[in-house]
């Protein structure tokens, strides 16, 4: 799912709003149910869902439209629009699962359509003169929509895999001999750490702050961090007190996106738990929801247990909005940081 911090697009026709979801996910759906979401005539919340043959085996598709509902219905939202893509025979039961969803959660739904190989058919509209049985073709570029966009900074990447392979695994065997160096260099610190530093925490906390202090310069004037710093970095975040500190001085900024999607992608499997969800954070602060689904995806397939990607999880699944936030860390944890890992079966993404 999306939050939206996009510029103000101006959406004229059903042919507007097709050409502007692509760049309110992040990437050109197939095979999906989205709802875009308003408050006045303001997109402010965009999810996306599988059709339900591509659901799991043990989600129910009526369940899977109840739960995007309530989650759009959570974002401040007045309407929407729902838009299938796909053959009818596929799209139509979950359009219509969605169209009566939607209403039960108090939102209104302002048109219901279904996009084919250059189409868009309105399952609301039944006038022939604007809403032709054969579907109405329309052409993205003549729609001012994706130039807006564009020059906003906005991308649509072709598909969700496309999105998934900038967080997919970018190591090697430097990066696996780097860890090595790195194990050898920790026990050393520990080995060295005062009979007064319990466990050498201490040591940990101030080896940390100046990893991350030193990594993050680096990465902000355009230096590429070595496989080493990288790997330092990575073992030592796994170290909590570590962990806490960079979330603190992790917001939803570029910057913030761009270190931890080079750090989750050049680390060793087993050290992806932090940066992955440190990355899922800041994008999901930034409103890229779909790239934090991506890292947390990463993350739990290898480390399920780990309790900050579960927490940010179930945020997503939550629609928490990511406004929930601001001025955290400042004024303490809000309540959605505190009610830990509660999982549901279905994500919008």
């Amino acid at each position: 799912m999306n939050s939206t911090d996009l510029p103000r697009l101006t959406v004229r026709s059903p042919a507007d709003l097709i050409a502007a979801v692509p760049y309110l996910l992040g990437f050109h759906p197939a095979d999906s149910v989205v709802v875009v979401a308003l408050s006045g005539s303001r997109v402010v919340f965009a999810a996306r869902g599988d059709l339900p043959g591509d659901l799991p085996d043990d989600v129910d598709p009526g369940e899977a439209a109840t739960h995007i509902a309530e989650v759009t219905a959570r974002q401040g939202a007045d309407s929407a629009t729902v838009i299938g893509y796909g053959p009818a025979s596929r799209v139509t039961p979950a359009v219509d699962a969605v169209r009566v969803a939607l209403p039960e959660a108090g939102l209104a739904v302002l048109d219901a359509l279904r996009v084919t190989d250059g189409r868009w058919w309105s399952y609301l509209c039944t006038e022939p003169e604007c809403c032709p049985p054969e579907g109405t073709r329309y052409d993205p570029q003549a729609s001012t929509v994706p130039a807006a966009a564009v020059f906003a900074g906005q991308v649509a990447l072709p598909d969700r895999a496309a999105l998934a392979a900038q967080v997919a695994p970018a190591g090697g065997d430097a990066m696996r001999q780097a860890t090595d160096r790195a194990e050898r260099r920790l026990a050393d610190l520990l080995a060295t750490a005062p009979a007064t530093d319990l466990l050498g925490a201490r040591a940990l906390r101030a080896a940390g702050a100046a990893a991350i202090r030193a990594t993050r310069r680096r990465h902000r004037s355009g230096e590429p961090l070595t496989d080493d710093e990288l790997a330092w970095l990575c073992l030592l975040l796994t170290h909590l007190p570590v962990r806490d500190h960079a979330w603190e001085r992790t917001d939803g900024r570029d910057d913030d996106i761009a270190f931890w999607a080079e750090v989750l992608r050049r680390a060793e499997p087993a050290l992806i738990a932090a940066p992955g969800s440190l990355l899922a954070f800041a994008a999901w602060r930034d409103g890229q929801g779909a790239l934090a689904a991506v890292a947390l995806e990463r993350v739990l397939a290898e480390h399920p247990d780990y309790s900050l990607a579960g927490l940010l999880d179930d945020l997503l699944r939550r629609g928490v909005p990511p406004s929930r936030l601001d001025g955290w860390p400042a004024g303490g944890p809000p309540r959605e940081l505190r009610r830990g890992r509660r999982r549901s079966r279905r994500r919008p993404r």
